[in-house]
């Protein structure tokens, strides 16, 4: 029997840049998804999770199929499919798998990224072929999500739980850094609450935005954001303010800034201007990208989080909306003081255990017997 972990991921920077090929800024987290996994002999996966149904992928059936869309069995199946695939494709071999996660569904970690990428590192771990990067394992969990399980989801998510520790990536220019993102040896504390608000129905929401984004790309002659020239762009926005295509691709525009601002200020220790720039983050998504409620009201109890992070935090911390919206988590950060009292506030909202503190990983996903 082998174990396995994979962690989540918190979004530090650059809400809804990377399917436009921008930059993001994630952590991995020190919660996370573990597995016990062994060979079957059989040409079958078994994966028994906690709380859930168990899945079962026949190896000879690997094709996207419409009744799978949106379930555990797409991301399994689209993970052992991508696997085999390409110009150096892995054999497969049947395992069985047992897992226990501290990562609830829409609990704001990025469980369905974490539960990609693990399952791949177990596929990749007991099949016959070259050895897969991390970073490799991060684009196949993309393309499960994309082509298998119908969410066409961008690539941060995926990479931070598969690298580990906090990261800088600039999807145009194909460029990743590690950064050091210790909020604890500043003083202050990341945390999440989690709204209770789930986002499960607000798919076509979710999918409308990098719709709408690379709508106006398409103006300037491009099929994602990243490649049109912001001062272009700029030149053509005060004619289309109310427009809400111009509105998000706006937000693109500052965010994809504010998301090197946010990394630079972490690397000179500068607290003071992080938080700055994380509310301006979280007021941008509210206001151009518009991801807190959908038209059906799905996220209103994220709104709820959110004015009550601004009554709480204003003039000592920051806020924002965490991940894809419409529902799920708030982030905030705030001075270690001051944590304890905001807490209560927000458990006495949300219930006991709604907010946690937020700490990084150094290491992604992994056979746990190989850690130090």
């Amino acid at each position: 029997m082998t174990k396995f972990f994979c962690p989540g991921r918190t979004e530090l920077a650059g809400n809804h840049t990377d399917h436009q090929k921008g930059r993001v800024m994630a952590a991995a987290v020190d919660k996370g998804i573990t597995a016990e996994a062994e060979l079957n002999g059989e040409n079958v996966i078994r994966i028994f999770s906690e709380g859930f149904e168990p899945v079962q992928v026949d190896l000879a059936r690997l094709w996207p199929e419409e009744s799978d869309v949106g379930t555990s069995t797409a991301l399994v199946k689209g993970m052992a499919a991508v696997l085999s695939e390409g110009e150096h494709p892995l054999t497969l071999r049947g395992f069985d798998a047992h897992l226990t996660s501290s990562l609830t569904a829409g609990g704001g970690l990025s469980s369905s990224a974490a539960y990609s990428v693990l399952v791949g590192c177990i596929i990749a771990h007991f099949g016959e072929g070259p050895e897969v990067s991390p970073e490799e394992l991060a684009r196949t969990a993309q393309k499960a999500e994309n082509r298998f399980f119908g969410k066409p989801c961008g690539l941060m998510d995926q990479m931070a739980c598969a690298i580990g520790g906090g990261i800088y990536i600039d999807f145009l220019e194909n460029k990743l850094l590690r950064i050091d993102c210790d909020f604890d040896s500043l003083g202050y504390t990341l945390c999440l609450t989690d709204t209770h608000s789930s986002h499960a129905d607000a798919t076509p929401a979710y999918a409308s935005i990098p719709a709408d984004m690379s709508a106006v790309a398409e103006v300037f002659g491009e099929s994602f954001l990243a490649k049109v020239r912001q001062p272009d762009f700029e030149a053509q926005w005060p004619e289309h303010t109310a427009d809400l295509q111009w509105m998000r691709a706006k937000h693109f525009f500052d965010e994809n800034w504010r998301t090197a601002a946010m990394a630079d200020a972490l690397g000179l220790r500068d607290a003071q201007r992080y938080l700055e720039l994380m509310n301006e983050s979280g007021r941008s998504s509210e206001q151009l990208l518009r991801n807190i409620v959908d038209e059906n009201g799905c996220g209103e109890e994220l709104r709820v989080g959110l004015e009550a992070s601004a009554r709480l935090l204003a003039g000592k911390g920051a806020w924002r909306v965490h991940g894809s919206g419409f529902g799920g988590c708030v982030q905030a950060l705030m001075p270690e003081a001051d944590f304890e009292d905001y807490r209560a506030a927000m458990d006495g909202i949300f219930g006991e255990g709604s907010c946690q503190r937020i700490r990084i990983r150094a290491k992604g996903v992994g056979v746990l017997e190989d850690e130090a």
